[in-house]
This record gives C-alpha cells, sequence and structure tokens, in this order.
C-alpha cells in the first residue's frame, strides 16, 4: 500500500469520509462522437462494480480529456457530465497531440486522487484489466503497466515495425516497457513525480520508467476498435517513433560522426583503387564514379543535416517554454 493510501485511511479512522482510495480514469479524445457512448458505459459499469466491492472509493470519477477535436465530442461529454457526476471533463483550447493531452488530464487529476489509470477512448486496452492494475495498487505498486499478451489483431507489417521500435528505444538508452502504450496506473505520488519533467517534447512511455517507485505488470489481450476510425496512421506513428528517438537519446548524432568517418575512409580508399588502375592502365568511366559518389554524398549530408535539425527543433521548441496545453473549460463536481 503507498504512503498516500495509508494517510488516507489514516485519515478515515480519525473522522474522514472514504476508507478507500479515490481512482480517475483519465481518456483523451480526439474526434472520438462515435465511441464515446459505448466507452462511457463500460467504463462506468466498471467504475460501479469496483466501488461495489470496496476496491475503490465513490469519489472516483472518469475524467475524459477533449484534445481540440472538430466534431461532437465536447458535447457527449457534457451530457455525460450533466448526467452523472462520475463523469468529468476537460477541454484544452485547441489540438495539442496525444501525449499533451494525456498530461493534462493526469495534472488535473493529481491532487484529486490516490491513483489514476490513463487508456484510450476506442476500448482497445481492455476495461477489465484495471481490476488487477487496482489490486497492484494496493498491494504497493505506484505505477502499473498495462502490456499486451499478444499481438495477433495487428497486421503483419505493424508487429514487425512495433518489435523493432522496442528494441530500437532500448538501444538508444529509453528504459520502455515492450507492448506497452499508455495503459498504465500511476499513485499520486508517482504522478506528482512525473509533473516534475518538464520538457515540452513529450514521450509518456519513456518518461514513466524515469520517475522509479515500486512498478509492476497486468497483462491483457487486445480488442478492435469498438467504433470509429483510428486516429493514429502510419505518418503519426512515424512522427511518434521519430520523437520518441530523438527524446531520450544522442547516438542518432553520434551515428552520424561514425558515419562522417566511414565515407571518408571509403572515399581515400577509392582514391587509392583509382589510382593503382591508372598505374595499371585500367581506365575506369570517370564520370559516372564521380556523379555517383557525389549523389551518394549529397543524400547522406542531407540525412545528416535532417537529424541534426530534429535535435535543433527541439531544443528551440524546448528553449521557448510554451505552455504544454492550455484549458478552456473543466467540468467537475
Amino acid at each position: 500500500m503507498t504512503s498516500y493510501a495509508r494517510q488516507r485511511r489514516r485519515d478515515t479512522d480519525s473522522g474522514g469520509v472514504s476508507q478507500t482510495d479515490t481512482l480517475y480514469i483519465v481518456v483523451p479524445c480526439f474526434n472520438e462522437e462515435e465511441v464515446l457512448p459505448v466507452t462511457s458505459a463500460a467504463l462506468l459499469q466498471k467504475l460501479e462494480k469496483l466501488c461495489a466491492q470496496g476496491a475503490i472509493s465513490p469519489e472516483s470519477r472518469i475524467l475524459f480529456v477533449d484534445d481540440g477535436s472538430r466534431d461532437a465530442t465536447w458535447s457527449i461529454i457534457s451530457d455525460l457530465f450533466a448526467r452523472d457526476e462520475r463523469f468529468a471533463g476537460l477541454k484544452l483550447s485547441r489540438n495539442r497531440g496525444h501525449q499533451n493531452a494525456l498530461l493534462a488530464g493526469l495534472t488535473y487529476a493529481a491532487p484529486l486522487c490516490d491513483m489514476a489509470i490513463s487508456l484510450d477512448a476506442d476500448l482497445q486496452d481492455d476495461p477489465d484489466a484495471i481490476d488487477a492494475m487496482v489490486a497492484k495498487h494496493s498491494a504497493g505498486a505506484d505505477v502499473v503497466y498495462g502490456v499486451r499478451s499478444s499481438r495477433a489483431t495487428d497486421t503483419a507489417f505493424k508487429r514487425g515495425t512495433a518489435g523493432m521500435f522496442y528494441r530500437l528505444m532500448n538501444k538508444m538508452g529509453a528504459e520502455t516497457v515492450e507492448n506497452h502504450a499508455d495503459y498504465r496506473l500511476m499513485s499520486r505520488r508517482a504522478l506528482e513525480a512525473l509533473l516534475e519533467f518538464g520538457e515540452t517534447n513529450l514521450f509518456l512511455r519513456g518518461i514513466v520508467p524515469l520517475v522509479g517507485f515500486k512498478s509492476d505488470v497486468v497483462t491483457y489481450e487486445r480488442h478492435e476498435r469498438a467504433a470509429g476510425k483510428s486516429k493514429y496512421p502510419l505518418k503519426k506513428m512515424i512522427n511518434f517513433a521519430i520523437d520518441g528517438v530523438t527524446s531520450f537519446s544522442v547516438k542518432p548524432l553520434r551515428f552520424i560522426f561514425w558515419a562522417g568517418c566511414a565515407l571518408a575512409a571509403c572515399s581515400l580508399l577509392a582514391l587509392v583503387v583509382l589510382a593503382v588502375l591508372t598505374i595499371w592502365n585500367i581506365h575506369a568511366e570517370a564520370l559516372i564514379v564521380v556523379m555517383l559518389a557525389l549523389f551518394f554524398l549529397g543524400g547522406a549530408q542531407l540525412a545528416a543535416l535532417g537529424v541534426v535539425g530534429e535535435y535543433i527543433g527541439k531544443i528551440y521548441s524546448e528553449t521557448k517554454r510554451r505552455p504544454r496545453f492550455i484549458i478552456e473549460e473543466f467540468l467537475k463536481r
């Protein structure tokens, strides 16, 4: 049991209201009008079940975070809040991306809860795993990672690229948990530690393990999307992977250095070979050789500049210290 849970029980013994920990389920949403009615019903049922079992406090809430949606997402969240006090809503002033929306929800939930669980609105992450997460928290875990037991529902391409991504991230020095996305439980003190990280370029899958504290794992089967279309096409996945690598490692910059050394060595070797061929009166098509070398070196230089530019861009955005999100409205009773 965490120190916050123990303190809450002590407060109860001295006349407080709640004897169990308060849970906030934080759900970032972007254009989720099709799936929200299904998601809200499933999560409310889960909340009621845990409350009936005495596993969580009646003060527990489901917090939907609207990440600047252009459809009826916020209208649906507002209606849910009006009908049932167990729903809460947080509206961002504009679209800031999944990671910022999730952090916004966790920021507002941290002072109100003893533990928070984050999951996506599409219900691909099995809500039944919440029971085991709460149990692991009660046993003393400050962070509980939801880990997929298999990738049978993914295409062969996605399975292969996902495996490559996790291996690459770990080699780059990030302590990511394989087959874990953003489905996790965090205790209040873990949330408070997470909020001390001030970087603008967020990659929560890499930041959360840096928090430390006792952690555990719950495995689950990932389902098909309950309704609507995926908000993570290939382009966004590639950008997310690039953000993850460049936010946690300078090894790509070192790779450029060693690649430059290797190219210089190859160029020197090529000159030696051409000199030997000339001595032996074997004349290569000089123009073809020069053109190929120029194209190769030009492409390598552009790629290197692109990697360096990615890091400079991140430094630029960090130094401006702009807010990661701006809240337009917060609905909570």
